[in-house]
């Protein structure tokens, strides 16, 4: 009798570690199975997310400031408080009293270090901002490196390109709304260049005053 206990209990132990032991490997299979699908959905989402990253934020009109009558561009804000800002600009220079008009192109660094609300209002001012920017103009008139018709040394530096240092102030409305666009920001900006600044160090005649320029601008902001 004993005996025969002994087997049924030997028997049953059998069985048990043996479909234990099936459905281990059931479970080993299924997450071989899943974690190859985990993995690839998780790369799949860091992909989308990089490709979104360089989807612009905002488009951005601008007037003068040493990249061309008018300019359009967009950019992207970033940082904890979007202080940030990087902009590319296609800008239109007129004939003026050139042979034809030009075209520029700028990009452009924004900082804007913090901002204040107006009474909890949509306004918001930011007092200051200061920007660095590059602006190159297309076309013959203008060059990098000087012509064979002039003789050597006889212009220093470049026609056609330009480092600019601006500072400014700005003014945003924010609104509720369920269009593209929520934010609307109008900024101005005093600027300067390499060549003014060249200028104004090695001319008795410049002003500080002559070396700064005026432009005017616009930010809509999508959503």
């Amino acid at each position: 009798m004993k005996w025969s206990i002994f087997k049924w209990l030997f028997c049953y132990g059998v069985a048990g570690i043996s479909l234990i032991s099936s459905s281990l490997k059931v479970c080993a299979e299924k997450r071989h199975l899943v974690l190859p699908n985990v993995k690839h959905e998780n790369k799949l989402e860091r992909y989308k997310r990089s490709w979104a990253r360089l989807i612009p934020q905002y488009e951005k009109m601008q007037f003068a400031g040493s990249m061309g009558l008018i300019s359009l561009g967009v950019g992207w804000d970033y940082g904890r408080r979007e202080q940030w800002e990087t902009d590319i600009f296609l800008g239109f220079l007129p004939r003026f009293d050139g042979d034809k008009a030009h075209l520029t192109m700028t990009l452009k660094e924004n900082y804007i270090p913090w901002g204040l609300n107006i009474r909890q209002s949509r306004w918001m001012v930011e007092p200051f901002s200061v920007s660095m920017y590059i602006n190159k103009i297309l076309g013959d008139e203008f060059w990098g490196r000087l012509p064979d018709k002039y003789p050597e040394k006889y212009y220093s530096f470049a026609t056609n390109l330009r480092i600019n240092l601006a500072f400014g102030q700005r003014i945003s409305l924010k609104w509720n709304s369920s269009s593209l666009s929520n934010q609307v920001t109008f900024f101005y900006e005093f600027g300067t260049n390499d060549l003014y600044l060249i200028s104004y160090l090695t001319n008795k005649y410049w002003k500080f005053s002559d070396i700064f320029n005026l432009s005017l601008g616009l930010k809509v902001k999508f959503i």
